[in-house]
């Protein structure tokens, strides 16, 4: 090995201490595993171009260019259908159902909830960066202000804008608060919600249901017709009858560190859904039913 592979070899091996914390900033920014990816190998690409010489913090280096790779695909990104229906959901973060193992407790140490990332997804690129990267993952205004074009005042003043729109949307089912006390209970509410589906009772089903509970389904630009936000006990509780599939395997997980289940249905996985239980009772459901996604969530999902 000569001396130019050597030092190319020892450039993949620096850039892949830093790949994980690089993918989780994308992956926030972004929403999307598939995407994230991209932007992390984008920023490879003008790593192993330009070199680390003169690069005194390789990870903070690492950080802005994947942060600015981010923030021209949230400006560039052309609008989805199901967005247009406000009711684009992220690719989920799944883990074991059980958090007190290593895994769980890495899931729920690295999970931003979903109702967060549907708060994200109203906000401008610029406002959503400086709300990720400063409240997320405490990069000071200074270092933020070059990425978006602003002085750290105005950085600043981004950030505070996103903070006003995530707290003004808590009351809509977005940000729902959940008992992270006792897992256990939200895992019973969870499974009694499925059990009153399947036995069709309605009465059951509103009772577990916060009166002003919020539903939100995407299906893709392939099932649009599944797409949906609802609001109110009695109109969730509908639908929840009206899709119970008795056959269907219920697999309790961890989605994005709150309570969750993936359904499957002759072998098929058909969705994902997250809870948030507030006070005995469920807040708010985020389901993904979109097919296509739902086939790459293996390949994405870490």
């Amino acid at each position: 090995m000569d001396d130019a592979e050597r030092l190319a070899e020892q450039l993949a091996e620096r850039f892949e201490e830093h790949r994980a914390h690089l993918r989780a900033v994308a992956h926030r920014l972004l929403g999307s595993f598939g995407e994230a990816d991209d932007a992390v190998q984008d920023t490879w690409l003008r790593l192993d171009r330009t070199g680390a010489d003169g690069i005194d913090n390789l990870g903070g280096w690492l950080t802005t260019v994947v942060s600015r790779v981010c923030l021209n695909m949230l400006r560039s990104r052309s609008a989805r259908p199901q967005e247009a229906l406000g009711v684009h959901l992220p690719d989920p973060v799944i883990g074991p159902d059980d958090a007190s193992g290593p895994e769980g407790q890495a899931l729920l140490a690295d999970s931003v909830a979903m109702a967060l990332f549907v708060v994200l997804d109203t906000l401008s690129p610029a406002q959503r960066l400086a709300f990720v990267l400063h409240d997320l993952f405490d990069l000071p205004f200074e270092e933020i202000a070059p990425m978006v074009d602003r002085s750290p005042a105005a950085a600043r003043q981004l950030a505070s804008r996103a903070r006003r729109r995530v707290r003004g949307t808590a009351t809509d089912g977005f940000a729902a608060p959940t008992e992270a006390a006792d897992p256990a209970v939200r895992r019973r509410v969870v499974d009694a919600f499925f059990a009153a589906a399947r036995r069709g009772d309605f009465a059951a089903l509103v009772a577990l249901l916060d009166p002003d509970v919020v539903l939100r389904a995407d299906g893709g630009a392939t099932r649009p017709e599944m797409s949906v936000v609802l609001r109110g006990s009695a109109a969730v509780a509908r639908r929840a009858l009206l899709f119970a599939q008795p056959a269907a395997v219920i697999s309790p997980v961890l989605v994005n560190g709150d309570t969750g289940v993936i359904v499957t249905a002759g072998g098929r996985r058909v969705s994902v859904m997250g809870f948030a239980v507030a006070a005995g009772r469920i807040a708010a459901i985020h389901a993904l039913v979109d097919p296509e996604r739902l086939a790459r969530l293996n390949q994405l999902a870490r």
